[in-house]
């Protein structure tokens, strides 16, 4: 992950960044270090508070392109972000500035949790099962089940949560929408009129 470098690009200490993404400085200091996997709303704080993609953290993009841009991700190429029941690939991320973000995400077999690892963030998702069998859970709706071909579609602001309920783990099509493309609700670290920003843990 290239958060130290493109912390250092800016200039900024970590209490900047922290300021600016909205995570604790314990958590990023972790995170910098390779002592914690950033669950994916970390990885979306991030990104919102470099104002980049989420694929950017990972890779540097490629040079910016006019109109007509395009991009092409071969089988097993994308770069693949490890979580505690997720392993998340990221396509396609040469382009810089997209407005939606691809990935293919294994979902790991698992009991339920009972609700401790709600999922809950600015924009949209797009989820297709490819393989396997999944459990939605969402705040204001029961659990519904989707198996391969099935698909949903909803608010990332509503509290949400997928869980493989197969005796394999399933694998998705996952299409969110970038931070970038969104209203921002904080202040740039450097500016003198910037507020305190929530910053608690994120594991």
């Amino acid at each position: 992950m290239r958060l130290r470098g493109l912390r250092g690009e800016r200039g900024w200490t970590l209490e900047q960044l922290s300021r600016a993404s909205g995570l604790a400085r314990s958590t990023l200091s972790k995170i910098e270090n390779g002592l914690l996997s950033p669950t994916y709303d970390a990885l979306l704080k991030l990104a919102d508070g470099f104002e980049l993609d989420i694929a950017e953290l990972f890779v540097a993009p490629s040079a910016h392109m006019g109109s007509g841009r395009r991009s092409i991700s071969r089988r097993g190429e994308g770069r693949t972000h490890l979580t505690p029941w997720y392993a998340h690939e990221l396509l396609c991320s040469e382009l810089a500035h997209k407005q939606m973000m691809p990935f293919v995400s294994t979902v790991r077999a698992r009991a339920d949790t009972a609700g401790s690892d709600w999922s809950r963030h600015p924009g949209e998702e797009f989820v297709y099962v490819l393989s396997g069998e999944i459990e939605l859970h969402t705040e204001f709706y029961r659990p519904e089940r989707l198996a391969a071909g099935d698909s949903f579609y909803l608010d990332s602001r509503m509290g949400h949560r997928v869980i493989s309920v197969g005796p394999d783990d399933a694998r998705v099509l996952w299409v969110s929408t970038q931070p970038h493309s969104l209203p921002h609700d904080h202040e740039h670290p450097n500016s003198l009129t910037n507020g305190i920003t929530e910053t608690g843990e994120i594991t």
